[in-house]
């Protein structure tokens, strides 16, 4: 009866933290396979072929679900190929593996700008600036791209229906 108040403590200390270090991500290691193959397609990005590169980044998650940098590339190769909402998607499955990643951050605020959303890019700025105290690239980058804007909207001409011609009615044929 004496030890109860003890044994209540340190069985709450222990719960705590047993509970705490379960809640933590560890950073573990990326499948060798998996980074040569994210290499392989910084290499082939680099040559301009952007389609043997995204092949490369599948498979590297395919290898590695876990690689990070792959998800990060393969959402710049997006992009890159004009598809702002496939590279959002990515960059929030990287972030989903480290919510503080700069690079993810940043590229996903660019990828909506890009989309039009700018005031979400605009929260991504807020929580790149409150990662990074002191400035950095990705902050910069971020902010040049708030700066120009989203791109301007091209409409189609089967978009636009056009107004009838109230005229005279005497025509000639």
């Amino acid at each position: 009866m004496r030890f109860t108040p003890a044994a209540l403590a340190l069985s709450l200390a222990l719960a705590m933290t047993s509970s705490a270090s379960l809640g933590q991500q560890s950073e573990r290691a990326i499948d060798p396979q998996s980074s040569a193959l994210v290499m392989a397609g910084r290499q082939a990005s680099e040559a301009g072929n952007l389609e043997e590169a995204a092949g490369l980044y599948e498979a590297a998650l395919a290898v590695d679900p876990a690689n990070r940098n792959a998800f990060i590339a393969l959402a710049q190769v997006a992009q890159a190929q004009d598809l702002p909402g496939k590279a959002i998607r990515l960059y929030r499955e990287a972030l989903e593996l480290n919510p503080n990643d700069r690079m993810a951050l940043s590229g996903q605020g660019e990828a909506l700008v890009q989309r039009g959303a700018v005031e979400k890019a605009r929260l991504n700025l807020a929580r790149l600036e409150n990662i990074c105290r002191n400035a950095c690239a990705e902050i910069g980058e971020l902010k040049a791209a708030l700066e120009k804007g989203p791109p301007a909207r091209v409409v189609s001409a089967e978009a636009i229906t056009p107004d009838p011609i109230v005229g005279d009615s005497t025509e000639r044929p």
